[in-house]
């Protein structure tokens, strides 16, 4: 192994490889490193993991919908252990497979902490590496709450390694990890309460759809308590004692064990950023339009540890992740494009949104037509006994362009790519309402909601 780089990666995970292997394949020199287990959270510790134990969630609440429509439910349950273990099949052995691939491509891999010691400079353990191009792609961490008993909070990786439930779960926050976890552990059969300080869960979604959802999340045994602060969590006993408040009143509630899930930032404070001149705040490194610092030009970032106008999501992970390579191998030219980009919140049933809210449209004064509906009675959510779900698209007046769309069903996670490919491409509703769709297919019900 050198001590001297073209590029020096820090990151192994989407944002991380395709710079590594593209860098590579321009026949750049090319060092990556990584604290963490290789492969990044996606693959080890988020997306894909959670969507494994969604499917059984979904298997299961399915089943209990069609109870007594051809389904006998009552004997059926979720084994806990056992998904665990189906689980690991896809986790344990991505590790070791990405690092066997890096180093086959002739990618040198370091395993520790990344610390700056200068504008060109990283420590790792005792070997200080130096490189033309450094390339920052460590993704974020949960939030600092500033609580008492902060300590006492589990996070969303090691909730993805649980070889047992608890009875008693508390979740702080309402965004997607707790949402999409509490909709699993209810139905393995745990007591859920989800605090959120704000007036409505998931918040970056429309509020009318998320209002259905919130119906169904509390039909499920989910308690919500909204608008609710966590002052402290304290230990008594084998009981963690959650102290909340909303206004001025204040109450207690009990858990075997208290999940984070208010809010991730930018995995980056630890690396001693100030020694390699990298601006950064709590939204991320700053960077221009070709993702390259604004402080430091030797510096590249993508994926969520970047303040970018992308989503924090995997998929733009890796679009960005193409980006940094070609400027990094050919110069900056390319920019991103977030046109069109889709986000889903897996819960049960699953939310989607892509485009613009009715808010944001209504900001920016476009003459926009709003078509919504509550499509429980329709023949897709009808034939699975889905009593919630439903639509809310913005179609622009005279241009008949997608300008955002919001659904909520069991398909609304691949449904809502039919959306991004219509605004990304400038499909107007007239072509969508012109397209032959195969039916009964939740894909088909898209003409009537343009």
């Amino acid at each position: 192994m050198s001590n001297n780089y073209d590029i020096t990666i820090i990151g192994t995970g989407t944002a991380a490889s395709g710079v590594a292997y593209k860098c590579k394949s321009a026949g750049m020199s090319v060092a990556v490193i990584d604290k963490l287990p290789y492969g990044g959270t996606c693959a080890n510790r988020g997306c894909d993991p959670k969507k494994v134990l969604v499917g059984a969630a979904e298997v299961f609440d399915w089943a209990r919908r069609m109870n007594g429509k051809g389904i006998d439910f009552k004997d059926l349950k979720i084994n806990w252990k056992e998904l665990m273990e189906f689980k690991r099949t896809f986790t344990d052995p991505v590790p070791e497979n990405r690092e066997e691939h890096f180093n086959k491509a002739g990618i040198d891999t370091f395993h520790g902490s990344a610390e700056f010691t200068g504008v060109q400079s990283i420590k790792v353990d005792d070997r200080e590496l130096t490189a033309k191009y450094i390339h920052i792609a460590t993704g974020a961490k949960p939030a600092r709450l500033n609580i008492p008993g902060e300590e006492y909070l589990t996070f969303s990786d090691k909730f993805l390694e649980l070889d047992e439930l608890p009875r008693n779960i508390v979740f702080v926050g309402g965004g997607y990890i707790s949402m999409e976890f509490a909709h699993i552990a209810v139905r393995v059969g745990a007591d859920v309460t989800i605090i959120h300080r704000g007036s409505r869960v998931l918040e970056r979604f429309d509020p009318d759809l998320v209002n259905q959802l919130t119906t169904a999340t509390i039909e499920t045994g989910i308690k919500l308590k909204l608008n609710s602060a966590v002052d402290a969590i304290s230990k008594k006993g084998n009981k963690l004692l959650v102290s909340t408040s909303s206004g001025d009143s204040k109450e207690t509630v009990k858990a075997d064990m208290v999940v984070h899930g208010a809010g991730r930032v930018p995995a980056i404070e630890n690396m001693n950023p100030e020694a390699a001149g990298i601006e950064w705040d709590r939204k991320g490194i700053k960077v221009n339009e070709y993702l390259q610092s604004i402080s430091n030009p030797h510096i590249y970032a993508a994926g969520d540890v970047a303040d970018t106008g992308g989503l924090p999501l995997t998929p733009v992970a890796g679009s960005e992740s193409q980006i940094a390579a070609s400027n990094i191998i050919k110069g900056n030219s390319k920019t991103a494009n977030y046109s069109g980009t889709p986000s889903v919140a897996f819960t049960i049933p699953p939310i989607a949104s892509v485009g613009l809210t009715e808010e944001q449209a209504g900001n920016q004064g476009l003459k926009f037509k709003v078509k919504k509906k509550e499509t429980g009675w329709w023949y897709s959510s009808k034939r699975i006994v889905e009593k919630h779900s439903g639509f809310k698209t913005l179609v622009e007046e005279g241009t008949g362009r997608i300008l955002g769309a919001h659904l909520l069903g069991s398909h609304a996670g691949e449904v809502i790519n039919l959306f991004a490919m219509a605004i990304r491409f400038n499909i107007p509703a007239s072509e969508i309402r012109k397209t032959i769709y195969a039916y009964p297919t939740n894909s088909s019900d898209v003409i009537y909601m343009v």
